[in-house]
C-alpha cells in the first residue's frame, strides 16, 4: 500500500514537473513573441517617423520660395516676375495669367490679341503678364517651362509682344509637347523682325530665365486662382465674364472705356518693337476672389 502511494506521489510530482516545464516554455515563447513584436513595431514607427521626417524636407523643398537670379529686363513687381506691355500710365491696368501650352490662352489671345494692341498703343490699358508653367506638372515635358522661358527672352530684347502673339499663333495641342524643343521656340523668333539673332537664341538654348520661371509659377501657386487663362481689368475678373456680360472683342473695348471715363489716357504709341517699360508702376492692389 505505502509503495502504490508513493508510486503515486512520484507519478504526481513528475507531472507536476513536466506541467511546470510546459508552462515555462509557454511563457517563455510568450515573451520572445511580444519582444519580437515590439522589434518590429518600433522598425515600422522609426521607417514611419523617417518617412515624416523626408516627407517635411521635400515640402519644404517645394515650399521653399526662389529668388529668380536673373529676370528679363524691364520686367516689374515683386521680384520682377511681370512683364509689361503698354504705357505705365494708362488709366487702366489688364492683369493676365497664361501658360504657353494652355489651349484656352491660346483661343483667348488668337481672339483678343488684335483688340488688345490697340488698346495699349491708344495708351487705354497697361497690360501686366504672369506667365505660368504649371501644366508641364499635369502632362510631363518642358513645353510650359520653355516657352515662358522664351517669352522671358523676348522681353529680355525688347519683342515680347510680338513674339507672344507669334507663340500663340503657332501654339500646338496640349498634349503635345511641341515647345519642350528649344529650337522649335527659336524658329519662332524668326518671324519677329529683330529676335533673329545670336543672344535669343543662346537665351532659348541655355534656358537664361528658368528660376525667374519657377518663380513665377510659384507667385501663381500661392495667388489663389486656378486656371488660365485668368484675366483681371483693374483687379476684377472679366473672363470668360465680367458680372452677367459674356466677354467678347466689343465687350472689352466699351469695359476699358467705361473704366477710363473722365481719365486721362496714357502715352500712346506702339509697343510692340519697342523695349520693354521700365516703370515699377504696380497692378491695382484689388485682390478679387478667383
Amino acid at each position: 500500500m505505502a509503495e502504490h502511494l508513493m508510486s503515486d506521489k512520484n507519478r504526481e510530482g513528475k507531472r507536476s514537473a513536466r506541467e511546470r516545464m510546459l508552462e515555462e516554455r509557454a511563457e517563455q515563447e510568450a515573451r520572445a513573441k511580444r519582444k519580437k513584436k515590439l522589434v518590429v513595431g518600433g522598425a515600422v514607427v522609426a521607417v514611419i517617423a523617417a518617412a515624416v521626417v523626408i516627407g517635411v524636407v521635400v515640402q519644404n523643398q517645394r515650399s521653399k520660395p526662389e529668388t529668380p537670379t536673373a529676370a528679363p529686363a524691364g520686367t516689374i513687381g515683386d521680384k520682377n516676375l511681370i512683364i509689361p506691355v503698354g504705357a505705365a500710365n494708362a488709366p487702366s491696368t489688364l492683369t493676365v495669367y497664361e501658360d504657353p501650352r494652355c489651349p484656352a490662352c491660346g483661343a483667348f489671345e488668337r481672339t483678343f490679341s488684335p483688340t488688345i494692341d490697340q488698346l495699349e498703343d491708344a495708351g487705354k490699358v497697361f497690360v501686366n503678364y504672369h506667365i505660368v508653367s504649371f501644366i508641364d506638372r499635369s502632362l510631363g515635358g518642358n513645353g510650359s517651362k520653355y516657352g515662358a522661358n522664351a517669352l522671358g527672352c523676348a522681353q529680355n530684347a525688347g519683342h515680347f509682344r510680338d513674339y507672344h502673339d507669334v507663340l500663340y499663333r503657332n501654339q500646338p495641342g496640349e498634349t503635345e509637347d511641341t515647345f519642350g524643343t528649344k529650337q522649335t521656340l527659336i524658329d519662332l523668333g524668326k518671324q519677329v523682325p529683330g529676335l533673329d539673332n545670336a543672344e535669343f537664341r543662346s537665351c532659348v538654348d541655355t534656358n537664361r530665365f528658368g528660376g525667374w520661371v519657377s518663380a513665377v509659377q510659384q507667385d501663381f501657386d500661392k495667388s489663389g486662382f486656378k486656371s488660365t487663362p485668368t484675366v483681371l481689368l483693374n483687379g476684377q475678373p472679366i473672363y470668360p465674364k465680367k458680372g452677367d456680360e459674356q466677354i467678347s472683342t466689343d465687350n472689352l473695348v466699351k469695359w476699358v472705356d467705361e473704366a477710363n471715363q473722365g481719365k486721362q489716357l496714357g502715352t500712346p504709341g506702339s509697343h510692340g518693337q519697342s523695349p520693354a517699360p521700365t516703370s515699377t508702376a504696380a497692378e491695382p492692389n484689388t485682390s478679387p476672389t478667383p
